[in-house]
């Protein structure tokens, strides 16, 4: 009722102009702005001219937020499927209770034409009726992940090291059977297909299970092009019960084979299945919403860094999108550039961002060490480096998921395969552990043999004596009898 006549006009010119701007993707200019915040401005019941879409906080306020990425209901629910599809804790998935589950919960039709895996025809012809633009994409992605996978598989080798009378080594072997999963969700992602199950592959894994609900035609043509050898149209803590365990059944029923380790990216069901299953085979990660960080100075691009904060949040509502800068005037830029540019999303993608958004935030640092210091403490899945010197700067920088230097690194290069997966530690878990790789899929074992009983007796009069020392007598006693000189003391009297 206090607010002036003038100031109730201009705010009226705000709202009409916001409507222009989100239908039309129009943007305020200069002088536009100007006038509406000057008349407004003194008036604390009405907004300026939007709200900052990334939260500001000063880095005092900025904390490490370590959450248990399995989510308490989702848990109890995984549990109660995992105990129908595979009851009374049989050795193997039950297919007839798997057909069940998946029927009930929408991954495939509710009829009796219904079954839970695609087969390799099906896969072929959906690889086949693309466009000769699509299948070439997808066949330079799956070049690109695979030369790199390869790469890293080729940077660790058998080892062989002599030792007192014999000598020692380690083999590094891929596991037999891997379980990749893809989510189905809001988008289907035919890039996760290739970097789970194309890096299974370079590692040398005999058996490729991929799983991904309501699978699209894109996603059965990357699990052809990437060999899978089962393909599960099914998703959620019922697919990661049929990997870990397996799945038999009538004659008509499809076999699984059991996997020895499960990796992909999948929504709370799946993680909180793969929480269980962890332990029973291996996997890669609890990975929780997907997460962004940039560190940015003045000579970064706005609309750029802008890009990339939004491109990470469509991603989810719980995405997180951070901006971190030492320049103020460069905040303001890339915020307002966020806000015309989600402004222009089809749906449902804005509504998606505008969602994560409110969870984002921005931190004015005072120098670019400090924003280095305030990333190490977040460890983001994503660090993006966008200032002079970017290399340097990122070389600095000691925890995070996936690393990408200078204003032409996007982020979703990493994601649409540059090489390297992008299948990334969230949570801050980027500071202990690294992304997927041929390494999730390799075992390395060692082994040591003795040759000489001779040239070993340094190391059996040492290991004798640290035996007891521990305590462990019958460590001892065990090493005595390799000794040439001391007598097991199981063949004295006992005292």
């Amino acid at each position: 009722a206090h607010t002036s006549t003038t100031t109730r006009l201009a705010f009226l010119l705000y709202n009409c102009m916001l409507i222009l701007r989100t239908t039309r993707c129009l943007t305020f200019n200069p002088a536009q702005k100007r006038i509406i915040h000057h008349t407004i401005k003194n008036s604390n019941r009405i907004k300026t001219i939007h709200d900052n879409m990334l939260t500001r906080l000063n880095p005092s306020q900025v904390s490490l937020e370590i959450k248990d990425p399995v989510d308490a209901k989702a848990l109890e629910q995984a549990k109660a499927i995992l105990a129908e599809v595979r009851p009374n804790d049989a050795k193997h998935c039950q297919a007839s209770n798997l057909l069940s589950v998946a029927k009930r919960l929408g991954d495939v039709p509710d009829n009796n034409e219904s079954t839970y895996t695609v087969s390799k025809e099906e896969c072929e012809k959906a690889y086949n009726n693309l466009s000769e633009e699509d299948r070439t994409c997808l066949k330079n992605l799956h070049d690109r992940i695979e030369r790199f996978a390869k790469a890293q598989r080729q940077s660790v080798t058998d080892v062989e090291i002599p030792i007192p009378g014999g000598v020692a080594g380690h083999t590094v072997s891929p596991c037999k059977a891997a379980g990749c999963y893809a989510p189905g969700g809001r988008y289907p992602l035919p890039s996760s297909v290739l970097m789970t199950a194309v890096t299974a592959r370079a590692a040398g894994c005999e058996t490729v299970v991929l799983a991904s609900p309501r699978p699209a035609q894109i996603t059965l043509a990357a699990a052809h092009l990437a060999k899978a050898d089962v393909v599960l149209c099914v998703g959620g803590a019922q697919a990661i019960a049929a990997m870990a365990y397996g799945v038999e059944g009538g004659a008509d029923a499809v076999n699984v084979p059991s996997c020895d380790v499960i990796v992909g990216p999948g929504n709370k069901w799946v993680t909180a299945a793969k929480s269980i299953v962890n332990g029973h085979c291996g996997i890669d990660m609890l990975a929780g919403p997907s997460e962004v960080l940039v560190i940015a100075d003045k000579t970064a691009n706005a609309e750029v860094v802008a890009a990339d904060l939004i491109a990470q949040a469509e991603h989810d509502v719980v995405a997180r999108a951070i901006l971190l800068s030492d320049d103020q005037e460069t905040i303001d830029k890339i915020d307002q550039a966020v806000a015309d540019q989600v402004s222009c999303l089809p749906e449902p993608n804005k509504s998606t961002a505008c969602e994560a958004l409110k969870l984002s935030f921005a931190v004015k640092c005072a120098s670019i060490e400090e924003c280095i210091q305030i990333s190490d403490d977040i460890a983001p899945e994503h660090l993006e480096i966008q200032t002079v010197n970017a290399m340097e700067v990122g070389q600095k920088c000691a925890n995070y998921g996936g690393l990408f230097v200078g204003e032409h690194a996007a982020e979703v290069l990493g994601d649409y395969g540059a090489g390297p997966n992008h299948t990334l530690p969230t949570g801050g878990t980027g500071r202990y552990t690294g992304g997927l790789s041929v390494f999730n899929f390799l075992r390395i074992r060692t082994w040591m043999r003795v040759d000489s009983q001779k040239d070993s007796q340094g190391m059996v009069d040492d290991s004798i004596r640290m035996a007891r020392l521990e305590g462990l007598e019958g460590h001892a006693r065990a090493a005595e009898t390799r000794s040439l000189t001391a007598t097991p003391a199981f063949k004295k009297p006992c005292s």
